[in-house]
């Protein structure tokens, strides 16, 4: 069919691969809101009610390394105008307050030292500087903290923006000039992707962790348009807001018969962001209100083991520190991963395709050696010597060759027989499985359509309890 071979056209740029292949990262929200008890700030709080007197930017990130998370996007800026770092175009940053040290440089070399990268969230609407709504002024402003941010703290891996806008006193509104921040961010990093309000990593539709039934990468590329995404984005404080779920009108982004009689398309998937807490900034009578683990390792495997990434906020305390409590739930979700995925059995089995060994191509996990098959659909065959115990299986497409399968089951063998245990419809950069522990000689994974013929750089098959 010609929109099948329309859609198999359609790949990720290596900056995307390499951000999808992070998978779950930190945010850290951190401002003059931690020390008033707000969520959005007015731009009117002074630098000196910013004193962290034990901030430990490293305490922060061994937290985050715990729960297998391999960033951290910190909100160098939020709304409130107040910069975390020494910036030379304002005085309404950390340099100013009792604190005075550039936090944006600790984070920074924190995250280089623990081997995670470094993103930067850095707000467009500025409720401080007299500049906003002043058209092209404040844009010079803007891209002149983006200069200093993507030039002074090393390899930056994610600019995050969101798409808040509100008026000034004034009445005037600050149109923003997307392409022009773009522009700059592409020259200065080139490596990093542009989450959100922008071309590389698009937003879930909701900040409670809620995902979609089948999260495709290939879309309409009216799905990236900027305008649109900031009009949508949350533009007052708003709990209503934070916990909206996905509506159904945009359940389906990229099916076959959805993206039929699109003009354009594009590579641009799904993150997932969400707080540990109810806000994401911190708050002294949410102590006790961490999510629980079982609901983080839902939204885990929902995000990440769906074909999507996992942004998930951790707000430090007005001491400059993670919570205890924060730190727990993040060890715990390290616990939990590092025990489901400690033991791939699939190397003790045998693995074809039409009767030819293919368990190299499958166990390296890279894009240069892989399965693909003959036609648009195909069965793998996985067979051990005996039963063993199954808990999870992680299935990941080439998506250097784009996302190609559409629909596809998994069959074990039990008491002499095939079964099928699980059926869905996407695959993409990864899908994960959750078992209940199915005692097992065998497996058939069947994919049963596809745009073209389907790919996989790598099969899991993780030991049970």
């Amino acid at each position: 069919m010609v929109i099948d071979k329309k859609l198999a056209k359609i790949v990720p740029h290596e900056r995307q691969i390499k951000f999808q292949q992070t998978e779950f990262y930190a945010f850290v929200h951190f401002t003059v809101n931690t020390f008033t008890d707000r969520e959005w700030g007015s731009g009117t709080e002074s630098p000196e009610i910013f004193d962290p007197v034990k901030l430990d930017a490293e305490q922060w990130v061994k937290a985050v390394v715990s729960a297998g998370m391999k960033g951290l996007i910190l909100t160098c800026k939020h709304h409130d105008g107040f910069c975390l770092w020494h910036s030379r175009l304002t005085e309404h940053t950390v340099e100013y307050s009792p604190f005075g040290r550039d936090i944006v440089r600790e984070v920074s070399d924190a995250c280089q030292k623990y081997g995670i990268k470094f993103g930067v969230y850095l707000s467009p609407w500025d409720r401080h500087s007299p500049l906003y709504g002043s058209g092209k002024d404040y844009d010079d402003y803007f891209i002149g903290q983006l200069t200093e941010l993507l030039t002074n703290y090393g390899n930056v891996f994610s600019v995050w923006f969101d798409g808040a806008c509100g008026e000034v006193p004034n009445g005037k509104k600050q149109y923003y000039d997307w392409g022009r921040y773009y522009k700059i961010i592409r020259a200065l990093q080139p490596d990093a992707c542009i989450n959100v309000c922008g071309p590389d990593v698009r937003w879930c539709g909701n900040e409670a962790g809620h995902t979609r039934k089948a999260e495709w990468s290939v879309v309409p590329a009216r799905t990236r348009d900027t305008e649109k995404i900031a009009e949508n984005s949350q533009q007052e404080d708003n709990d209503k807001f934070r916990q909206r779920k996905i509506s159904a009108w945009d359940e389906d982004l990229g099916s076959r018969e959805i993206l039929e009689n699109e003009s354009e398309l594009v590579w641009y998937p799904a993150e997932v962001n969400t707080s540990i807490r109810p806000g994401w900034f911190w708050h002294e009578s949410e102590n006790d209100k961490v999510r629980p683990l079982s609901e983080l390792i839902n939204i885990y495997y929902n995000s990440v083991g769906a074909n999507a990434t996992f942004l998930l906020n951790i707000p430090p305390t007005n001491e400059g520190l993670f919570h205890e409590n924060d730190v727990k739930r993040l060890g715990e979700i390290g616990d939990h991963l590092r025990k489901a995925f400690a033991e791939n059995i699939t190397g003790t089995a045998d693995v074809t395709y039409n009767g030819t060994d293919i368990k190299s191509k499958i166990l390296s996990d890279s894009y240069d050696d892989f399965f693909i098959a003959d036609t648009p659909s195909a069965v793998i065959t996985v067979k051990w010597n005996s039963p063993v115990n199954i808990g999870h299986i992680v299935l990941k497409e080439n998506i250097r060759k784009s996302q190609r399968v559409e629909h596809f089951s998994v069959e074990a063998l039990i008491d002499g027989s095939f079964e099928k245990i699980y059926e869905n419809t996407v695959i993409g950069y990864k899908r994960i499985i959750r078992l209940e522990n199915i005692k097992t000689q065998g497996l058939r994974i069947n994919i049963t359509d596809s745009r073209t013929e389907p790919t996989l750089s790598f099969i899991g098959i993780y030991k049970g309890e």
